[in-house]
């Protein structure tokens, strides 16, 4: 091989390594945050999780990228380390598929059906409709398959390049000597070992050996130990991914290895035994792409009947790898950056975390409105403790989101990003006001002062439009609805009403003696709290109207619903005016 079968070697590795990867992500892309509801789906029938590891990994093309999201579940205590042995073995059939996909290019024949089938012939068609798609498509789901489709034409043309590149080394002795070597199984599996841990994919390294075995210098004999050691080689990825992560996620990726590693010897120790009973005419053949796709399948299938009955014993060795410790483990960070192989997962763990800030928030205000009627210390201690788990919250959020938001991902997911940045700061706001609203209860305890009767009823009418203004923005942002977030706007406009006749006839009570300056500073500062959590709601509201318009221009929506005398507006103003009507 010369210089140029070299660069044409190495050309076709590259477009083959790129056309996986963009084809993965299409494929991560296009399932969204189904794959989270698939993986999910706890359970602790390991057959159930087998099918599900199968299934996700068939989809996405990768079992290190669903051996990673597992590791990532484990560390966020979403999924325990007995649930996700069953998708780890399902993951490692499911990377299967990929070595059948790649043994079409093998497929040899002179009748029109076996040229059809020949990636040859129907890659460039799939390469044309998908960069139409590509480049003229709207819809993110027509995006994405474009993706899908450039990325599995470029994997197809890159295998071609690759095969055409090592076919002259047919004729080279010192090429068909080297693969003598892997006939000790010891080196075939560390040379297939070493190969995936570089490349962290076992599909791409099968992908490799099929591209070789067109030489002819590769027989069944050196082919199995070095796809069994591929199947070893390809946990390093978890291994990488549970560095720092907690224990739970230093078993699961334990797991991934020992379910391979006792795969492995099993099924040598049983073909070796088998090889010298009975013998086995075809070791010495050259093989196939399509024999290494069913040497590799038959591995990861009998390899998962063996060690599936001993699930446990797998859970019980990692327990005994990775011990527990004596000092207390730091609580789990739920935000996991392994989440970021399918940036999809991770928004969807984004805004189940951003939900959990939001219903904190409004627990914190009902706590502290709930304290200036009836002053209770443990709510008090509550309410200190909810406004620092909300700081927490914002802060891990916003961390996570900004390195997130610059990952490749479809639109829908980046808006999904842009509407809890732009509103968890006025959650956190909200839970500020909450923590000012009981130091007035407890101002009010320490001077022994009460309001007038006049103005508890007041503040009663203006707490239940508060509260529900409040129960109604966490509402439309759990379920991200663009409706019910239209109805806290003409709500916050009744607040305002309200807050400003509370004010003015505190100024008339306080004219006439009814009423003190030391108590009317108290509640100038209860209402102002309650208006600016309302301010804050509506914030929320319109984040969440204008991201989904696909714009955010907030104060020219405000401008225009007021200006045009809209009458949804109208109408909803006015229910919300005559339920929170001041006698």
């Amino acid at each position: 091989m010369d210089i140029f079968g070299v660069l044409s070697l190495f050309g076709g590795l590259a477009m083959f390594l790129f056309g996986m990867d963009v084809m993965g992500k299409g494929l991560e892309r296009q399932a969204g945050n189904k794959l989270q509801v698939l993986l999910e789906k706890l359970t602790d029938n390991p057959v159930k999780g087998f099918l599900l590891g199968l299934g996700v990994t068939a989809v996405i093309q990768s079992s290190s990228a669903t051996t990673v999201m597992v590791v990532g579940f484990v560390n966020a205590g979403i999924m325990e380390l007995r649930q996700a042995v069953g998708i780890i073995m399902g993951a490692n059939v499911g990377t299967t598929v990929t070595a059948w996909i790649l043994s079409l290019s093998g497929i040899s024949g002179d009748s029109l059906f076996m040229k059809l089938l020949k990636p040859t012939s129907f890659t460039p068609i799939l390469a044309v409709i998908g960069i139409i798609l590509f480049m003229s498509a709207k819809s993110d789901k027509k995006k994405n398959i474009g993706t899908i489709l450039l990325g599995f034409a470029v994997l197809m043309f890159g295998m071609e390049q690759m095969s055409n590149a090592v076919e002259p080394l047919t004729n080279v002795p010192e090429f068909t000597r080297l693969f003598t070597l892997f006939t000790n199984p010891i080196l075939g599996i560390l040379a297939g070992a070493i190969l995936t841990a570089i490349i962290q994919s076992s599909s791409a390294s099968v992908g490799i050996l099929q591209a070789l075995s067109v030489t002819g210098a590769i027989t069944y004999g050196n082919a199995i130990p070095i796809i069994m050691g591929q199947n070893i080689g390809t946990c390093i990825t978890a291994i990488l991914s549970s560095i720092g992560a907690n224990k739970g996620a230093k078993r699961a990726a334990a797991v991934h290895l020992y379910f391979n590693i006792i795969g492995v010897i099993v099924f040598l120790v049983l073909f070796y035994i088998l090889k010298a009973i009975i013998g086995f005419d075809f070791i010495d053949e050259s093989v196939s792409q399509m024999g290494i796709a069913v040497v590799h399948t038959l591995f990861n299938v009998v390899a998962t009947a063996v060690m599936m009955p001993f699930s446990k014993f797998l859970v019980k060795l990692a327990c005994m790898t990775v011990k527990d410790k004596n000092e207390k483990e730091q609580e789990s960070i739920v935000l996991d950056e392994r989440f970021f192989t399918a940036p999809s997962v991770a928004v969807s763990q984004s805004e189940s975390m951003a939900v959990k800030m939001a219903k904190t928030a409004q627990l914190s205000i009902e706590k502290a409105i709930s304290v200036i009627k009836n002053y209770d210390e443990h709510k008090i201690a509550d309410i200190k403790e909810l406004e620092t788990e909300v700081d927490k919250y914002e802060d891990v959020l916003g961390t996570y989101l900004v390195k997130l938001s610059n990952k490749d991902m479809s639109d829908e997911d980046s808006r999904k990003i842009s509407r809890i940045l732009h509103t968890i700061g006025d959650f956190e706001r909200i839970s500020d006001h909450a923590v000012n609203i009981k130091e007035a209860a407890q101002e009010m305890k320490n001077k022994s002062i009460h309001f007038s009767s006049e103005a508890k009823i007041e503040l009663n009418v203006l707490e239940e439009a508060v509260r529900k203004i409040v129960d109604v923005s966490v509402e439309a942002f759990t379920k991200n609805d663009t409706e019910l977030s239209k109805r806290v706007e003409p709500l916050e406009q009744v607040v305002n009403d309200l807050t400003r006749i509370i004010k003015n006839r505190h100024v008339e009570r306080l004219k006439v003696g009814e009423c003190t300056i030391e108590l009317g500073f108290v509640l100038s500062d209860l209402i102002n709290n309650y208006e600016r959590i309302a301010d804050h709601c509506s914030n929320i509201a319109l984040a969440i109207i204008e991201v989904n318009r696909g714009s955010f221009d907030t104060h020219g929506y405000i401008t225009d619903i007021k200006a045009s005398g809209d009458a949804e507006f109208k109408q909803m103003y006015d229910e919300y005016k005559k339920t929170y009507a001041l006698s």
